[in-house]
């Protein structure tokens, strides 16, 4: 994967691009780092190339649960060009990388002038809405185990290899369960040899296992994103 490479940006028309590209910094994203704050209005959007990110919504308590992730296949930011201005969760980077910074400016200008511009970041919207949803179904009806294999394989599609910088600790407050729960199904999925786990990595052995273990809100949130976005470089198969 290119280290430069995000897939809106490349699914851009060639004018609109034209008129990001000097604009567009690089930026590297640091394990852990905060982009985003709930309620606090981002004075840009990211495009992760390399790095991926997740969103999440905190309660008073400090307990979180992941709701979507975002790598090179979309922007962090939305609210910018929603309506809405301020985030309603926090964007934090789960996997250290690359990415570009963009003005709210210059992408509140181009919401404004509508056209292709528009049309896109509202179907990558669209398909984050999917992705939000198909989680909530997911953290409601589906075991653990299901669960952990999907965000397994969520985070494999926007990953540079087969492993994932990722604790059973960071899994389970990404899910919202206890981390007992993630440890038993971690070693159901070791055993079946679909992964294999060792301190703060996990390798994944077997995808095609891994998906015939997670229930059906990996699939469809997946299809959705490639009917409205058939980009150049789709996410791993």
């Amino acid at each position: 994967m290119d280290s430069q490479y995000n897939q809106l940006l490349a699914a851009l028309p060639a004018a609109d691009w034209a008129l990001w590209q000097p604009h567009l910094e690089p930026v590297t994203l640091a394990y852990g780092k905060v982009l985003f704050e709930s309620g606090v209005i981002p004075a840009s959007v990211v495009f992760p190339t390399t790095a991926v990110i997740s969103l999440s919504h905190m309660t008073r308590e400090g307990a979180s649960a992941e709701f979507a992730v975002v790598g090179n296949e979309g922007v962090v930011g939305i609210s910018l060009f929603m309506g809405g201005s301020a985030m309603t969760g926090r964007a934090l980077v789960q996997s250290a990388g690359q990415g570009w910074r963009l003005g709210a400016p210059l992408i509140r200008a181009a919401v404004e002038r509508g056209g292709a511009v528009l049309s896109l970041l509202l179907r990558y919207t669209q398909s984050l809405i999917v992705q939000t949803a198909q989680t909530a179904a997911c953290n409601r009806h589906h075991s653990i185990a299901q669960q952990v294999s999907r965000r397994l394989l969520m985070g494999l599609d926007r990953a540079q290899s087969d492993e994932l910088a990722m604790t059973q600790e960071a899994v389970a407050n990404l899910l919202g369960v206890r981390r007992e729960g993630v440890t038993a199904a971690a070693k159901k999925l070791q055993e079946s040899g679909y992964i294999r786990y060792r301190r703060g990595h996990i390798e994944v052995l077997d995808r095609g296992g891994l998906e015939q273990r997670t229930c059906e809100c990996y699939a469809v949130a997946k299809k959705e994103y490639r009917r409205l976005l058939p980009v150049p470089m789709p996410m791993a198969a």
